[in-house]
């Protein structure tokens, strides 16, 4: 069964989907703008991996969503 999921773990899920886009877009402009094949290969395949790992975070999220509170808490 799954526990809610507390105030740090929440923060830190936000922060590393916030982290996983800025790399996503950075891989992206850098594979868009570079003159080696190799270096735009690399660059893609590092973008589709940044993209897995976002998507994997926000699917925590969103599996956890259901158990969370409704109404802030008052401790």
């Amino acid at each position: 069964m799954m526990q809610p999921l507390t105030a740090k773990e929440l923060e830190y899920i936000v922060d590393s989907i916030s982290n996983e886009d800025l790399l996503m877009k950075q891989c992206a402009v850098t594979a868009a703008t570079a003159t080696t094949p190799g270096i735009r290969q690399l660059c893609l395949q590092f973008q589709q991996v940044h993209e897995q790992n976002y998507n994997t975070l926000l699917s925590a999220l969103n599996a956890h969503q259901s158990l969370a509170p409704t109404q802030p808490s008052n401790s």
